[in-house]
């Protein structure tokens, strides 16, 4: 398993060169930009300028492995649906031109006005759509278990089902609510093992809010290779950050030595 940071909150103000330099500093491998972010990196971008920022990353020891975008795909609305599709499509090409491996997609929840098989279907026929534009560019698209009623893992199942390609992945979010009354969350692994492409983690420390080594142990258990990258909250001042990411990176080694 690979460490790597999700720049949604700790980085989210930093630019390209802070991020390669702290996590170059404090050992992480990876990173997955959030779009919209301060690191500006957007399809507006110019061929030369996504040529920069691709010499960035492939001069340092961090891989700009993924691009995570707020498209989503459960809206009743048509055109906004086909606009964030075709969206999609263009930011699998950034990620092509940047030298990623994915971009990170989502549901964020269920219209009242529409029946949930109705909206489950669309979120995975749209994800299928936009896998198959990423297998020409050799992007993964990963559907982020995620919305106050998407992130259910049985509801996501239905979605992935309906999202039958080859190239459509989700992002185990580690999210509340999926531990069992005996604090598992293996039944809710098991209905997504197979189409996991990437997973996101929070603070690896509070073992109340999630089972951390049980996903761990989990993970090496299907062969899991991937990124596991901290999505949380933490210092976003360069000084402290590092220092932040080198204890979160410690507590991460343990949990993979032991899964």
């Amino acid at each position: 398993m690979k460490l790597g940071l999700v720049t949604y909150q700790v980085a989210q103000h930093w630019d390209i060169e802070t991020i390669v330099k702290n996590c170059a500093a404090a050992g992480f491998a990876g990173v997955e930009l959030r779009t919209t972010h301060a690191h500006g990196v957007e399809e507006s971008l110019t061929k030369d300028q996504r040529a920069e920022v691709r010499k960035k990353f492939a001069d340092s020891p961090v891989k700009c492995y993924g691009l995570g975008t707020a498209f989503d795909y459960h809206t009743p609305d048509q055109t906004k649906l086909r606009a964030d599709i075709e969206a999609s499509k263009r930011y699998l090409q950034l990620a092509a031109d940047i030298g990623c491996e994915g971009i990170k997609v989502r549901p964020n929840g269920l219209p009242a006005e529409v029946p949930e098989a109705k909206t489950l279907a669309q979120i995975g026929r749209s994800v299928a759509e936009v896998a198959a534009a990423g297998k020409d560019l050799g992007q993964q698209v990963w559907l982020e278990v995620h919305g106050k009623e998407t992130q259910r893992p049985d509801r996501m199942r239905t979605i992935m089902d309906h999202a039958d390609h080859s190239n459509a992945y989700v992002t185990w979010n580690c999210n509340p609510g999926e531990p069992d009354a005996n604090g598992s969350v293996k039944a809710n692994f098991e209905l997504l093992k197979h189409r996991i492409g990437c997973v996101h983690m929070q603070e690896l420390w509070d073992t109340k809010r999630y089972p951390w080594q049980e996903i761990f142990t989990l993970l090496k258990g299907i062969g899991y290779k991937g990124w596991t990258s901290w999505e949380g909250g933490g210092p976003t001042t360069p000084a402290d950050a590092v220092w932040g990411l080198k204890c979160y990176k410690r507590i991460w080694e343990l949990y993979v030595e032991h899964a």
